[in-house]
């Protein structure tokens, strides 16, 4: 059976072909005005998923995922509670967290993690060349994409131009569509734009942030939402590409926009599948920063561990809503635990003197295959995550059948089990045996903390060259220990 996706552009479900020999996968990543929460950390995770599989079906993957480190909600962040002092200096040190995040959930690393900052160039070259190909025009020293112009727009949210809501009600007076949307705007940020993205309505002072601006041909000013994600994809992957994931809010206006500007630009298809995950909503309604309905990733990690958080998500395909609650990470937690004991199960009786060579038991055999291809199934079946895990719950239900029900033990078998566990469960869906609460791995990064509480008490005390050598004595066994803003780090 072949991979097969639902494809929001068509509707349909459509088998997946890669146009080239990569697939080019572009995920839109975050506006990062604040740590990420829950809600984000759910299309991270899918894509995550979709990009394993890939991987494992034998395609070469070429991920992309932007950080958006250009927008007002930034903006009117600057000065809030030693953030930052500039637009950039806060997206910095956001973006620094959400990695933190993505690493402590276990996701496999884009091939690049571009940022709007880093591509004004091109942003400035693509609106250009929709200027000199009839679809945009300047007013004031702003410039617009003209939707009249684009025969297609509207066709991925299945809206008609005439029946459009305005975008950008404040431009009003410079377009001459209401639909039209900002390529690029003219001037700083103004403070009426800022008023609204404040935390607990701190006042915005007697000199509000005005935001980065670069020159352009049209005016000192500023990219539009719209136009980053363009820019960044053709930069990095090409004119056209494979899959574009996203959350389903982002349909309109964003990855509309998103299409009429390329397809304009470049004459080709954008994108030839467009997956859109559902939403995370917690009592009825959308998980949100604005909203403040909301848990933080870091937060949920600290409290339920990678491994609960990602079996949260694998409980409900990515094209659906999902509820967040206590009941559902209660119950992702008791199928993680009966995951890793069906896992620690096997590994304990491959290892023992009772697993034998000559003992053959047919029936846990077919059953660890059949849980193998039911996962492919599933998976293939526009990555059925949740019918998977349910293949990986049925093998542990064998493992424990087979040791409870032997005195010696179907070694071959429990070693394909134990593979099943690792190919399926951790390289496709990124779960970690072994990686938990008081395992090897937890017990090292405790210890390191220790030692570093050590060494700060030895600075503070003003013994440099005892700090110095528990630092050395760290590196010396692999750990690298860096100190910068007052802040120690570690890494292996």
């Amino acid at each position: 059976m072949t991979l097969s996706v639902t494809n929001t552009l068509t509707g349909d479900r459509e088998e997946f072909e890669p146009a080239g020999d990569e697939v080019l996968l572009y995920v839109c990543g975050l506006t990062v005005s604040d740590d990420a929460h829950l809600g984000h950390a759910r299309v991270w995770t899918h894509a995550d998923v979709m990009h394993r599989w890939l991987a494992y079906l034998g395609h070469d993957v070429r991920h992309v995922e932007n950080f958006t480190d250009i927008n007002e909600k930034i903006v009117a962040r600057v000065g809030e509670n030693d953030l930052g002092d500039s637009e950039l200096e806060v997206a910095e040190g956001f973006i620094g967290t959400i990695i933190d995040d993505m690493r402590g959930l276990n996701l496999r690393r884009a091939t690049v993690y571009p940022r709007v900052s880093e591509h004004i160039p091109e942003i400035i070259d693509l609106v250009e060349t929709l200027i000199d190909r009839g679809y945009a025009y300047e007013a004031d020293g702003s410039v617009y994409f003209d939707v009249t112009e684009f025969e297609d727009y509207g066709k991925l949210s299945n809206q008609r131009v005439e029946e459009m809501e305005a975008q950008g009600a404040d431009e009003q007076a410079e377009k001459r569509h209401p639909a039209d949307f900002a390529l690029w705007k003219a001037g700083e940020v103004a403070p009426a734009d800022l008023t609204d993205h404040r935390v607990d309505g701190l006042p915005l002072g007697e000199n509000p942030p005005t935001g980065e601006t670069w020159e352009s041909p049209w005016s000192e000013g500023r990219p539009g939402w719209h136009i980053e994600c363009s820019a960044m994809s053709m930069t990095h992957l090409d004119d056209t590409i494979d899959i574009h994931v996203g959350g389903h809010d982002l349909v309109f206006p964003h990855h509309e926009n998103e299409i009429a500007q390329s397809e304009a630009a470049t004459g080709q298809q954008f994108a030839r599948y467009w997956l859109h995950t559902g939403l995370l909503e917690t009592a009825g309604e959308k998980m949100s920063s604005s909203l403040g309905n909301y848990f933080y990733v870091s937060d949920a990690l600290d409290e339920f561990g990678p491994n609960v958080i990602r079996t949260f998500y694998l409980s409900t395909n990515y094209g659906s809503k999902q509820t967040f609650s206590e009941d559902a990470l209660a119950e992702a937690e008791e199928r993680w635990e009966r995951l890793e004991r069906a896992y620690e199960t096997a590994v304990d009786a491959c290892d023992s003197v009772d697993a034998r060579s000559k003992v053959e038991d047919d029936d846990f055999r077919e059953a660890v295959e059949t849980a193998r291809t039911t996962f492919a199934t599933a998976m293939n079946d526009d990555f059925g995550v949740r019918e998977a895990t349910a293949a990986l719950l049925e093998l542990g239900t064998a493992v424990n059948r087979h040791v409870d029900g032997h005195e010696t033990y179907d070694y071959v078998g429990l070693r394909r089990a134990i593979e099943a566990f690792e190919d399926l469960a951790g390289d496709v869906l990124g779960l970690s045996f072994g990686a938990g609460e008081g395992s090897d791995v937890q017990l090292a990064d405790d210890l390191i903390e220790l030692v570093l509480d050590v060494r700060e008490a030895e600075r503070e005390a003003g013994n440099y060259e005892r700090a110095d050598e528990l630092r050395d004595d760290l590196e010396a066994i692999g750990v690298t220990v860096e100190d910068e803003g007052g802040e120690t780090t570690y890494r292996y």
